[in-house]
């Protein structure tokens, strides 16, 4: 049984296959030729550093109880 990156949460995209290239604004993949970067095939290989994984989001509003033991 293969252990999946990021707990397997990670959706096949073109943009961060191993098979692809970026050419601007298109992937061209090794495989099916020119591709959207949002779309993917059954040849997809994850490649994890290509991906670019989404930034966290920091809340502001932060009251004294909050810091409180």
């Amino acid at each position: 049984m293969k252990k999946t990156l990021y707990g397997g949460e990670v959706s096949p995209r073109c943009s961060y296959c191993a098979h692809g290239n970026s050419i601007g604004t298109e992937i061209l993949c090794k495989k099916m030729g020119v591709m959207q970067p949002d779309s993917c095939c059954k040849k997809f290989r994850y490649d994890p550093l290509k991906r670019v994984p989404r930034t966290a989001v920091i809340q502001k509003d932060f009251s004294p109880e909050d810091f409180k033991l």
